[in-house]
């Protein structure tokens, strides 16, 4: 598989056109604008809601700590230690919800409701 991306020679022209080449002799042609950053998180999020409570738990944990190192009463080493734990424990958690959300929305869910999933389809 190949991606390949052409940018337009006009500098006004915000548009990009990327095919993908399957290696069977078959493409498909993308097009793309250029998005703001302020779009392209709210597509995101959309698309990808616990990235949307990573990036807040990222920031709740830089936070946290940034005022616990400075309020610290053990060594600096072990505060690390106890900060890369809480924030692995944090990524860790927000797999398990992201994959339990897709489990049940794509799989449990149209099993339980299957009338609300044809309603939907329509």
């Amino acid at each position: 598989m190949l991606i390949t991306c052409s940018y337009p020679s006009s500098a006004r022209s915000r548009r990009r056109t990327c095919s993908l080449h399957h290696g069977h002799g078959t493409s498909s042609t993308m097009s793309h604008y250029d998005e703001s950053q302020s779009e392209r998180l709210a597509r995101k999020a959309r698309d990808a809601p616990f990235m949307v409570a990573g990036l807040a738990g990222l920031v709740g944990l830089v936070g946290y700590s940034i005022y616990g190192f400075k309020n610290k009463k053990i060594k600096t080493s072990v505060y690390l230690i106890h900060t890369r734990v809480a924030a692995q424990g944090f990524v860790v958690a927000c797999l398990t919800a992201g994959v339990s959300w897709n489990l049940f929305k794509n799989h449990i869910y149209p099993r339980l409701y299957p009338e609300a999933v044809e309603e939907k389809k329509n």
